[in-house]
């Protein structure tokens, strides 16, 4: 007959392992004061361009003959989908590193740190005062925007965009959620702008951070889902709270087994 020795000690341990792996509610749970939550106006910033963006510019007149010259692609589709993304990111204009881009006949526009609409005006402008089209109409848009999401969510890994506004909740939604390991009050937000890097700290647990700019995503925001205690006590030892379960369960059933 086999004799099984089990330490109380050791046992009284993994019992308790097995409580601080445990996460309580104020810890999964988001917006924990919503009740709490006033009204707010909520304050719509534009995207401003930087070097390496790709951008789009379509340009048209009231006769379109006109407007030929002054387009890369005169063909192509200037309505951004899914389907025809990828092909128009070949097409669009790369930002260089000096902030410009290259318009046919217009040459180097200057595009680093301004919105869409004010590259818009910027180009009709110039269409306009050099005599090359009457009332022009430029449309701008930003064609590789994206965000990168880490750290404890199910699908890890960088999304691509093309709405003018998007959200931090939303964001993290392309990744599936936080996991029930991801710490909901330590989000890292690290955002690059105008050659500025900054890392900003997010509580998911509190409404009150949705009225700060960072509620907004940047393109090129990287988001970063820190583990939660559960998840770094166990990381080093045992793979997973169901693995203690299953071994605290298989030393209880050989305790009751050896104490009959």
């Amino acid at each position: 007959m086999i004799k099984i020795c089990l330490n109380k000690g050791a046992l009284w341990g993994l019992i308790g392992l097995l409580l601080s792996s445990c996460v309580s509610n104020k810890e999964i749970l988001y917006f924990q004061d919503a009740d709490n939550y006033s009204e707010t106006a909520i304050t719509y910033r534009e995207n401003t361009f930087q070097p390496n963006d790709i951008v789009s510019v379509t340009i048209s007149a009231a006769i379109p003959e006109t407007a030929i010259p002054y387009n890369r692609n005169a063909g192509s589709n200037a309505l951004v989908n899914n389907s025809n993304l990828e092909v128009l990111k070949l097409q669009g204009y790369l930002v260089s590193p000096e902030g410009f881009i290259s318009l046919p006949i217009l040459g180097k526009v200057a595009v680093t740190g301004q919105t869409s609409t004010e590259v818009e005006n910027m180009v009709a402008n110039m269409l306009e005062t050099g005599g090359h089209l009457i009332d022009p109409v430029v449309t701008v848009r930003l064609l590789n925007a994206k965000v990168t999401v880490l750290g404890e969510v199910s699908r890890p890994g960088t999304f691509s965009f093309t709405e003018q506004y998007v959200t931090v909740p939303q964001a993290l939604g392309y990744a599936g959620d936080l996991t029930i390991n991801g710490r909901r009050d330590e989000v890292l937000l690290i955002r690059e702008l105008d050659g500025t890097r900054r890392i900003t700290h997010i509580n998911l647990t509190t409404a009150d951070w949705m009225q700060n700019p960072e509620y907004m995503i940047m393109p090129n925001d990287v988001l970063v889902v820190q583990p939660n205690k559960a998840k770094v006590k166990t990381a080093g030892y045992v793979g997973n709270v169901s693995t203690i379960v299953a071994i605290a369960s298989l030393l209880l059933s050989a305790t009751i087994l050896i104490t009959r």
